[in-house]
């Protein structure tokens, strides 16, 4: 009787790998010892997710997943001002709950910049896939689409820049300051509709 592989089953593994990977980092990660702790063995991993490298993409991408159905319930909530949401977001990203995933992604993204062919689907998507993200209702409120992708840019880059000094020097109330400062600051930024007209 031929065997039928459980569509399932890469799903499952997934999951479980993606708890080991915050768990145990990436730096250093084997597939044999991954393997026993998820319930399975290297090849398998690897018929399901190619490489090593392609596995921890996919375990990342799964972890942005989370994160965006987690923001996404926030984000279609009502705001008066974009700092509002971000100001929501803000506290949930840097929760202590939160600090091993941006410290898992600090540490695939210093792999992927010494690797860059090996990681390049995982340094490809941790911009896009966050700018798609952030960029989507500013699309659907008319924001042309140069203009929402900057916009999303500063967001992106303000979160991860302020998450690393948190993560670095643990001085909550100054970064906290700063966030603030910088969040009233985003209220100011005006950007253009698709409907605008050049004189």
């Amino acid at each position: 009787m031929v065997r039928v592989a459980d569509a399932r089953r890469p799903a499952q593994l997934l999951d479980a790998i993606v708890g080991y990977i915050v768990k145990h980092g990436v730096a250093e990660l084997s597939l044999r010892p991954l393997a026993k702790a998820v319930g399975s063995s290297p090849r398998v991993l690897l018929y399901y997710f190619g490489s090593k490298e392609e596995l921890v993409s996919k375990a990342i991408a799964r972890l942005r997943e989370r994160q965006r159905t987690g923001l996404g319930t926030m984000r279609a909530s009502r705001y008066d001002q974009p700092s509002d949401a971000c100001r929501a977001i803000w506290k949930r990203m840097s929760a202590p709950e939160s600090e091993a995933l941006f410290r898992l992604f600090l540490e695939t993204c210093s792999l992927g910049l010494r690797n860059p062919k090996k990681y390049a689907q995982f340094l490809h998507s941790t911009v896009e896939d966050w700018l798609e993200f952030i960029a989507e209702p500013l699309l659907r409120q008319g924001h042309q689409e140069k203009e929402a992708r900057a916009f999303a840019t500063i967001i992106l880059a303000g979160f991860r820049g302020f998450l690393l000094d948190l993560c670095v020097t643990r001085d909550r109330e100054r970064v906290d300051r700063a966030v603030d400062l910088w969040l009233r600051s985003l209220d100011t930024i005006s950007l253009k509709t698709e409907n605008a007209h050049v004189n």
